[in-house]
């Protein structure tokens, strides 16, 4: 969006067109206005996509007639995680260096008695701006520009908390590790600390976890969080007052998509891995937030499981676990995978159609079901990996009927047809 659209449209009566054509598909206003001068079509037109959008992931606030653009909306928080961030600080003072829509300041200032919002572009900050009235939100201060010169600004120690959602998108590109985002914070690390006692940062879902102490001295917790099983966001807790040499703690969060907390698993990241002997009654999947985490090995302790093998983070046990934190399957059969006689197999087990996953097997899911011809499935779920000796095996699971009590076991030396 440009300055001259947005100009546009705030005007009065072409706010009032949006709200009357907020529910209309946006292909059909941009054809029923197309060529009209005296109205910004285009950027009405992205306004209706835009709270389409923002139902879903910004259910409370969509409630309201607040403004977007599309990138910003795609890249902002959405109001579950948003909500948990605020949960993890509080205080007096916060600066969000990466304001974008300003979805987390809105959260954030619920919890501290001022939010300075920082954002170079200034489309994206008179957009904050408006949506920030237009909610009432009335103790955030906006600055337009840089926000490390903006931090300059200020005095050492005047913030209890900066928070920054550096840019992951320059140039055209996306990059995940922290040293390519913007701003760099790995070289403002001082400069952060020196505003703030306490840190957070959002980093890529992909990052890599074991270089971050190295980046980030003062790193002192991992939150891992994932939102309806799938991993949404990596915060990165610092803390100026963390004695050096002490390692980060590490937490996988599933919520579910109201907000609410599933389960949680804290460990370090470097516990020691038990492997089964051989696949049990119960085949177990963690949560991704738990995998990114490298927590499979604490709550595998926890629970009494075993890993499938050494290299990957199935479980597996003869005892039904009915809260376990991901997904549950019974075991109809494990395989052992040759390519000559797996057909064979899938043809005594009646699988013409399967969910197809894989971890440490050398064919990809579209490998395999085009080599054996396999439909999609929501009932039929095939999983290829390896053995504890290393040999390729595949676990044909079933999802259990529901939770509660554990569900009948299906007779894996007889399976259907064979």
């Amino acid at each position: 969006m440009t300055f001259g659209e947005l100009r546009l449209l705030l005007e009065p009566e072409v706010l009032t067109l949006l709200d009357m054509y907020r529910s209309d598909d946006p292909s059909g206003f941009a054809m029923r206005f197309q060529g009209r001068k005296d109205i910004p079509v285009r950027a009405i037109a992205e306004q209706i996509a835009c709270s389409r959008k923002a139902l879903k992931k910004l259910p409370a606030f969509s409630l309201k007639p607040m403004l977007y653009t599309s990138l910003a909306l795609e890249q902002a928080s959405g109001e579950t995680t948003a909500r948990y961030k605020a949960s993890l600080a509080g205080g007096e003072r916060l600066i969000d260096l990466s304001g974008g829509l300003g979805i987390d300041v809105l959260f954030f200032s619920k919890v501290f008695d001022e939010v300075v919002y920082c954002e170079r572009d200034p489309v994206l900050a008179a957009i904050a701006t408006y949506n920030f009235r237009l909610l009432g939100i009335k103790n955030v201060r906006i600055i337009e520009g840089d926000s490390l010169a903006a931090l300059h600004l200020f005095p050492e120690g005047h913030f209890d908390w900066i928070y920054a959602d550096p840019a992951r998108r320059e140039g055209g590109r996306r990059s995940i590790g922290l040293h390519a985002a913007s701003p760099d914070v790995v070289a403002a690390h001082d400069l952060l600390l020196s505003r703030a006692r306490k840190v957070m940062l959002k980093a890529s879902p992909a990052i890599e976890l074991s270089v971050l102490h190295r980046q980030l001295p003062s790193l002192s917790q991992i939150h891992v969080v994932s939102v309806g099983g799938e991993c949404r966001e990596v915060l990165l807790l610092l803390d100026r007052e963390l004695p050096s040499g002490t390692p980060e703690s590490r937490k996988a969060v599933q919520l579910s998509p109201d907000g609410r907390a599933v389960r949680d698993v804290i460990g370090t990241g470097y516990e020691p891995r038990e492997v089964a002997m051989l696949v049990g009654e119960y085949f177990y999947e963690p949560d991704a937030a738990i995998i990114k985490a490298g927590l499979a090995e604490r709550l595998a302790a926890d629970l009494g499981l075993g890993f499938v093998n050494g290299s990957v983070d199935y479980l597996t046990s003869g005892r039904f676990i009915a809260d376990f934190p991901g997904r549950t399957f019974l075991v109809a059969a494990v395989e052992r995978y040759s390519p000559k006689t797996f057909p064979k197999f899938l043809t005594c087990a009646g699988i013409s159609g399967a969910a197809v996953q894989r971890r440490d097997f050398p064919l990809s899911p579209e490998d395999i079901r085009r080599k054996f011809r396999l439909r999609e499935s929501d009932s039929n779920f095939l999983f290829f990996t390896r053995d504890p000796e290393g040999e390729l095996i595949c676990v044909y699971g079933i999802k259990p009927a529901g939770a509660g009590a554990a569900p009948s076991l299906p007779d894996r030396n007889a399976v259907p047809g064979c």
